[in-house]
């Protein structure tokens, strides 16, 4: 307990708190084995045009109801100083953002980025070109807090360090409360990201229509829902690899162990394997039969007979003698 409070303190974040209710909140800011549910939070910047603040608006819409959207416009610039930011994330316990602004140097900017144990882990900026709003698109929309089918296009994710973490960072952005089983009707809504060579994202969302087929699996269409926009790659500041890895830690209690010996079949049961000394038959202990067992009775019987048998003899002998 020690090391963690001199640890903090040499962070300047040691936090005492002077009321019953500051206790209680503190304690619910500790870390726990499962933790809830990342929300989001949006921001307008001082200068801020309509293009973007749609833009805001969307992805806003496909994060909800895990989200908050600030109406209130703030001076904050994340890559020279996240200082106030990051204060105002751990305020609204939100652990990812997403901040539009415009000047002349950045049109059309959004900023996106992410935090860790309240301090930012990475940061991305993007200039956003043709965009096309979800109230564009006449179409059906999704439900509520449907868990979407993520897809990315392109061998550039995997081509350089800051894409690959550009793709973790969507996933964890937009992949919503984590789930074991999904029903095939829950998948209704597809996000499709493609990188191209010139360093932009094609954002695509979808709607999964499926129909009849005349078999046992529908046919599965997709239908553009929006919102689409292209997201022009301008800065990023992702944190180092000891910094990501120790972000990537699990709890001991969350951790899978692997049983020996145990294995489970396609549906579903467990089978176990024992490992036994080798046996000796010979004085291995079987089970009594009654038509093994000898008649104590009769056995007593046949001896009582044969004892007078040859007693009869011998007297026999005695009177030839």
């Amino acid at each position: 307990m020690d090391d963690k409070i001199n640890k903090m303190a040499a962070n300047g974040r040691v936090e005492k708190a002077k009321t019953h209710k500051g206790a209680r909140i503190l304690k619910a800011r500790e870390p726990l084995t499962t933790e809830n549910v990342k929300k989001s939070m949006f921001l307008k910047a001082r200068n801020v045009n309509q293009m973007t603040t749609d833009a805001l608006k969307d992805i806003y819409t496909l994060k909800k109801p895990e989200a908050v959207f600030m109406q209130k416009k703030n001076e904050m610039l994340p890559f020279e100083d996240a200082t106030n930011l990051e204060k105002l994330l751990a305020t609204k316990d939100t652990s990812l953002f997403a901040m539009g602004s415009n000047n002349k140097k950045r049109p059309n900017n959004l900023v996106m980025g992410r935090t860790f144990d309240r301090d930012i882990l990475d940061l991305f900026e993007f200039g956003v070109e043709n965009l096309k709003t979800m109230m564009e698109f006449k179409t059906q929309k999704v439900s509520a807090m449907i868990k979407p089918i993520l897809v990315f296009n392109g061998a550039k994710w995997n081509d350089s360090p800051k894409f690959r973490r550009l793709k973790n960072f969507f996933i964890d952005f937009f992949r919503g409360e984590p789930r074991d089983h999904v029903a095939l009707q829950g998948l209704e809504h597809t996000l499709s990201f493609t990188a191209t060579d010139t360093n932009t994202i094609l954002l695509r969302s979808y709607r999964v229509v499926m129909k009849k087929s005349g078999r046992r699996t529908p046919r599965v269409e997709l239908e553009e829902i929006g919102p689409r926009m292209d997201l022009k790659e301008r800065r990023h500041k992702i944190a180092a690899d000891d910094t990501f890895k120790q972000a990537l830690r699990q709890p001991k209690a969350l951790k899978k162990t692997t049983k020996k010996n145990q294995e489970k079949d396609e549906l579903g049961t467990s089978f176990g394997r024992l490992h036994m000394e080798r046996q000796n038959i010979g004085v291995l202990q079987t089970r009594k039969m009654k038509g093994l067992k000898s008649d104590k009775r009769k056995s007593s019987v046949a001896d009582t007979s044969e004892g007078s048998e040859e007693k009869d003899i011998s007297d026999q002998e005695m009177d030839v003698n």
